[in-house]
């Protein structure tokens, strides 16, 4: 036997001596065995519905529908040692902790169950999300759904040939083990990186979460599998459609100044001091744009979880995410939502909707300026006016 040898024996004893085996006091905690109290208050929930929406962010209907969905694998089979918690106990804890963000330890008090229970019952649920309702969900649009999605942005934020908006979202993590300076954002936290595109409804219609916190959107979406699919031609996305009676424009995602120009890929003009058709440009194209940032703000809003570092290793974190993700979507569709508050919140209550004029110019980019600022001569929009009119009075 060598040195090293006997030196990696040595350490393995030593590391064995420091190993203190837990003596467990009780096999179950007496505080953990009054299950009957957490179906008590779970009843007493579904006689109040506003009180059940507000405590688990869904209607009554839509958790029963959910329940259903899940029930194949939420449920597990009772044992010669204790019964398998209720499918719809469990459901209803990974609903209250994505919900809340509160800590699992918490469910000791509130579902009776401990902690380490509660861990594995929300990443085992939150995989079945995922999993079960991914292609309901967020389904692979077809050509019909890129035309409905476009249409959509034409109607609601005037611009032409719009499918989706696109943006990336750090969510906080805790510092994982080992990793260095991965997840390290340049916002100075640690975070994974969510990269999703929405329609004009605040609805997800492709997500890609788990990137590194140091990555920038532009190469997240180079290596994403929605930059792969567009670049061999497998997205459906339809055949360009002429933007009133001039040259047939491709259609296109709109993102900020971090997303190169491309075929299918509107960003903003780049600098400071722009002319006035750029700066109206800009702003039409961030009128659209902003869907995305809104979306963001409601589905942190509505699952707590994401306003806090999640403590969990990196590919719990991905799961937890997911699964919000699929959830807004798939609550959203059911539950509805108020569509005159939706439009205050992403700034289109006064957005008329116009007809397009004739104008012509090199590029899609630049044919897009010329034809809002022929808009703007003819039927102004209110916001667009005012970039004009403020525009007129500097010296």
């Amino acid at each position: 036997m060598d040195s090293d040898e006997e030196g990696l024996i040595a350490l393995l004893l030593i590391k064995r001596r420091r190993r203190r085996r837990r003596n467990r006091s009780y096999w179950i905690h007496p505080i953990l065995t009054n299950v009957h109290k957490c179906n008590e208050h779970f009843d007493n929930l579904l006689n109040h519905p506003k009180k059940f929406f507000k405590h688990f962010r869904l209607s009554i209907g839509t958790f029963w529908e959910l329940h259903a969905l899940l029930y194949a694998g939420l449920k597990h089979h009772d044992t010669n040692m204790r019964k398998s918690i209720a499918p719809a106990e469990r459901l209803a804890i990974t609903l209250r902790y994505l919900g809340t963000g509160c800590s699992f330890e918490d469910f000791e008090l509130s579902y009776h169950r401990g902690a380490t229970t509660a861990r594995k019952i929300v990443q085992e649920t939150c995989q079945l999300i995922w999993n079960y309702l991914k292609a309901v969900c967020i389904p692979e649009p077809t050509q019909d759904m890129w035309k409905e999605i476009a249409s959509g942005f034409l109607q609601n934020t005037n611009f032409p040939n719009c499918l989706g908006a696109i943006d990336g979202k750090h969510i906080r993590i805790i510092h994982p083990f080992d990793t260095g300076s991965l997840y390290f954002n340049y916002k100075k936290f640690f975070s994974i990186v969510l990269l999703a595109t929405c329609d004009s409804n605040l609805l997800f219609t492709f997500v890609d979460v788990g990137a590194y916190g140091k990555a920038s959107d532009s190469t997240i979406f180079r290596e994403s599998e929605l930059c792969n699919k567009i670049h061999r031609n497998t997205l459906n996305i339809p055949s360009p459609r002429q933007v009133g009676n001039r040259q047939p424009l491709n259609y296109t995602f709109v993102g900020d100044e971090a997303f190169g120009l491309s075929e299918n890929m509107m960003r903003p003009y780049a600098g400071k001091y722009l002319d006035l058709d750029k700066k109206v440009f800009n702003y039409r194209l961030s009128r659209a744009r902003r869907c995305i940032e809104c979306t963001f703000g409601v589905l942190a809003n509505k699952w707590r979880i994401l306003h806090r570092p999640l403590n969990t290793s990196v590919h719990f974190s991905e799961d937890i995410v997911k699964a919000c993700c699929i959830l807004h979507n798939f609550i959203r569709k059911r539950d509805g939502f108020n569509f005159r508050h939706t439009l205050k919140i992403v700034g289109l209550e006064n957005i008329q909707n116009t007809g397009w004029p004739v104008t012509r110019a090199s590029t899609a980019r630049d044919t897009l300026k010329d034809y809002f600022m022929a808009q703007l001569g003819l039927k102004p929009i209110y916001e667009d006016r005012r970039i004009y009119l403020k525009y007129e009075k500097k010296p």
